[in-house]
């Protein structure tokens, strides 16, 4: 059989089982007693439920679960919250990857970011679902500006020195440095399960840049700052905070504030919740 024939032989079996799949859901949907139209037609919520929905993009050497804290504070309040998983491949990814979760929301959007995260929100931003920002110990890129530029003319972060790419160009965390540097004031099994599940990214993601419009100079910004933090310097953060005009909290945590005080965070993002309805 030639390569032709076992092609369309193939995409004729995905095309039955696509069709078949289409109405096993919409058999389902009937049964329960809605159809998929129904379900397009559904407004956003409004009046007093019309509160905006938090989407939360990670940083690198994690994923969603490191949100895992705070999240359940948050729907305590009624707050409808996605955490993204980011690819980590490159900015474009990640920054699609945000999108597609905004787009998802049945109405306006606190996008808050954590390190990384937050140069990818400073470009996701821009959509028009989005009405304000949050960054917790993150990146805030100004017009035409990458990550790794974020920390001229400030010292070197500890943690920096255990950083290891491998033969692909990902950086990863050692243990060490995600045990005394990331999180150093979680308990070591923690941070152990943190440095096995950790999410590498790939180098030159710190090295590509926003767009010219940042999102913060068009949106309400909240800045969380970390000032015991050894990845990103507090001077770095503070700067970038006031670039962006944000309205800032200080607290005395490593880089993961989110895991080490949870119910500080979730403040800040709830007063961003609130302010932006």
């Amino acid at each position: 059989m030639s390569f032709t024939a076992s092609f369309s032989r193939a995409v004729s079996r995905r095309a039955i089982l696509a069709a078949a799949t289409v109405a096993a859901a919409g058999a389902l949907a009937a049964s329960a007693g809605f159809s998929t139209a129904a379900l397009a037609a559904q407004p956003a919520p409004t009046g007093a439920n019309a509160q905006p929905s938090v989407v939360i993009v990670h940083g690198a050497f994690a994923d969603g679960s490191d949100w895992a804290k705070v999240i359940p504070l948050l729907q305590r309040e009624g707050v409808r919250v996605t955490a993204v998983q980011n690819p980590l491949s490159s900015l474009a990814d990640d920054v699609a990857a945000a999108r597609r979760a905004i787009d998802a929301q049945p109405g306006k959007v606190v996008l808050v970011g954590h390190s990384w995260g937050g140069t990818v929100i400073t470009e996701a931003g821009n959509a028009d679902k989005v009405a304000s920002l949050v960054y917790v110990a993150a990146f805030a890129p100004a017009a035409g500006q990458n990550t790794a530029q974020q920390g001229e003319g400030y010292p070197a972060p500890s943690g920096l020195a255990f950083l290891r790419p491998d033969a692909q160009g990902w950086l990863s965390l050692t243990p060490e440095g995600m045990r005394d540097h990331f999180a150093q004031d979680l308990p070591a099994s923690t941070t152990a399960v943190m440095a096995a599940t950790q999410g590498p990214i790939q180098a030159k993601a710190f090295e590509q840049p926003v767009g010219a419009n940042p999102a913060w100079k068009t949106k309400p910004s909240w800045y969380l700052l970390a000032t015991s933090d050894h990845m990103i310097a507090p001077e770095a953060q503070a700067a970038m905070a006031q670039r962006a005009g944000a309205k800032v909290t200080k607290v005395a945590s490593s880089h993961v504030p989110q895991q080490s005080q949870p119910e500080a965070v979730a403040k800040v993002i709830l007063d961003a919740v609130r302010q932006s309805r």
